[in-house]
């Protein structure tokens, strides 16, 4: 599987964005899929995850409210709206599929798969 991820932009804080997370080679529908993000100097955080057959999510403390995931199986393709952007979620967003292992609240270690990062700066 591939994982491609796309969609960051630079916005005002307060503005919206949407990253998209597009698979090839294999299905999204057996994998459960997340969304991370790496400040520079911080460690890579878990903001959001679907369920492999979408039936659950979860989302941070930090992003609840304003973070929403979501899944399109025609596409294979899963989603993280990002609503009233804030300065603190400049990051790179990197998304992530693992059939295996625990389900969310969960850190970056023993994914599958990874999408190359995409940049989100959201300026004061």
């Amino acid at each position: 599987v591939q994982l491609q991820a796309s969609g960051g932009g630079l916005v005002q804080a307060g503005g919206s964005l949407r990253l998209s997370c597009a698979a090839s080679g294999r299905t999204f529908s057996s994998y459960d899929v997340g969304w991370f993000r790496q400040a520079p100097g911080k460690e890579r955080e878990g903001v959001a995850c679907i369920s492999a057959d979408a039936q659950s999510t979860y989302r941070a403390d930090a992003v609840k409210g304003r973070f929403t995931i979501s899944k399109n199986r025609a596409k294979n393709t899963v989603y993280l709206q990002l609503n009233s952007l804030k300065p603190e979620d400049t990051a790179v967003y990197y998304c992530a599929a693992w059939q295996s292992g625990p389900w969310c609240p969960r850190g970056p270690d023993g994914m599958d798969y990874w999408g190359k990062g995409t940049q989100v700066t959201v300026s004061s």
